[in-house]
């Protein structure tokens, strides 16, 4: 079989259809300490855990073929969580690059971030760009980690950089349109997220890719994110492919 007939072969395999793929998912990877303490576990190794499932879940992406997936790694939010915890997750991104490297290699993955990174510590922003400059050739699918991230900044950050341009004489205000604001946000000209999917039974976006995430179809799954498994995430595709978009139309 050639190169599309095996990758329709592989999505009709999973009971999915490859006609209404999703070209964006992105996730927030919840409940990763609720696994722990259920466990009498520090909640660093659900953290531990979890990414184990990011690795399953990158590999079952890039074998459907999707174009570009987004995971929700450390939020604006996260900051305010104890030291002790910062520190493993910062650490445990560390080690999942540094691990994850040549199999993302390996299957052309391209590394990319979204959120404040300047507010990660230099050796973790270091290890970060590294990576994302090691893989800016691959092209088979577009893994964007939401670092320090939070949708509203994101609005905030397109608006200066707009306002900046506007008062250089760069930008007429009058010419801003939707088009314009995306092209001012973290990843400009990505595309739209199609489905959004939520683990650990929450009901709630987060701040998470607020104006990307506009139209996008949403999946709240009951397990854990440490225990989400492929046969879940293929429930959650499926789910997508039964709605009917209308996108406003009748």
């Amino acid at each position: 079989m050639d190169a599309p007939a095996a990758l329709d072969a592989r999505i009709r395999a999973a009971g999915l259809e490859p006609a209404r793929m999703p070209r964006h998912v992105a996730i927030i990877m919840d409940g990763n300490g609720r696994w722990a303490r259920a466990r009498e576990r520090e909640r660093a190794y659900g953290h531990e855990r979890g990414a184990d499932t990011v690795k399953l879940v990158t590999e079952e992406s890039v074998r459907l073929g999707l174009e570009r997936l987004t995971l929700f790694a450390f939020s604006s939010e996260n900051w305010k969580r104890p030291q002790r915890e910062i520190d493993a997750l910062l650490g445990l991104l560390e080690h999942y690059l540094a691990a994850q490297l040549p199999t993302m290699q390996e299957h052309g993955v391209r590394l990319s971030t979204i959120g404040r990174l300047a507010q990660l510590p230099v050796r973790t922003r270091t290890q970060v760009e590294d990576a994302v400059a090691a893989t800016a050739a691959n092209r088979t699918m577009d893994l964007c980690l939401a670092l320090s991230y939070g949708g509203r900044d994101e609005i905030v950050d397109a608006c200066r950089a707009m306002a900046r341009a506007i008062r250089a004489g760069e930008l007429d205000p009058e010419t801003i349109d939707q088009t314009t604001v995306d092209a001012h946000l973290y990843a400009p000209g990505a595309p739209d997220v199609d489905l959004l999917i939520r683990t650990a039974g929450e009901e709630r976006v987060s701040n998470f890719l607020l104006w990307q995430a506009h139209y996008a179809e949403y999946v709240f799954a009951d397990p854990y994110w440490p225990d989400f498994t492929v046969a879940d995430y293929h429930a959650a595709l499926l789910a997508y492919q039964r709605r009917e978009r209308r996108f406003g139309k009748i």
